[in-house]
């Protein structure tokens, strides 16, 4: 058997940092972010806890970095070209990618979703998460403004607000909730 690979090395390294924030965020949101501790995510991880602290080095990191590949994931197709500018089509395609993205992987997101509003993460991750958010904030408050909007930034609060109710009513009830039509609702009403 030859020797591995740097490039093996490092898938296994991948899939095992994959493995154990899956394993946390399960066990975050079903148990409470503070009744998890490292060394119960790694014995369902199938880890040593040394070896997990060689992934991360805290559960405050693991949750952090939990947190922002979600929020990462939820706004990669905001402003697609990245020029701080959103245009209807844009506009359109973030809030149709964004249900898409929870169609492909309701269980995920319904962990997700719940950890986010236990009041003790979302005090210790606020900031960290505020500042990924704002500049999709302020992008999307000059949108509204270049629509002729009155009050652009309470415009755009409402605007992710009902997106963020959307989705939770649709990952409460993916089977009866009519996602599409509601989407073309959205952006009928919003982007148009």
């Amino acid at each position: 058997m030859s020797p591995r690979t740097k490039e093996q090395y490092e898938k296994i390294r991948q899939d095992k940092k994959t493995l154990i924030k899956t394993v946390a965020l399960k066990l975050f949101a079903t148990e409470g972010y503070y009744n998890s501790s490292i060394s119960k995510i790694a014995k369902i991880a199938g880890i040593s806890k040394g070896l997990l602290y060689n992934y991360f080095d805290s559960k405050e990191m693991l949750l952090k970095e939990i947190l922002q590949e979600g929020i990462q994931e939820l706004t990669s197709n905001f402003d697609p070209n990245h020029d701080g500018i959103l245009t209807q089509k844009e506009a359109e395609f973030f809030v149709r990618s964004t249900f898409t993205l929870m169609k492909k992987n309701v269980s995920y997101w319904k962990l997700y979703f719940s950890l986010l509003i236990q009041p003790l993460v979302l005090d210790f991750a606020e900031e960290h998460l505020w500042s990924m958010i704002r500049p999709i904030m302020e992008i999307s408050n000059n949108y509204f403004k270049s629509k002729g909007v009155k009050e652009p930034a309470a415009y755009s609060r409402a605007f992710i607000a009902i997106l963020d109710g959307i989705g939770l009513h649709y990952l409460l009830d993916t089977e009866n909730f009519p996602l599409d039509d509601v989407t073309d609702l959205i952006i009928e009403k919003f982007i148009y």
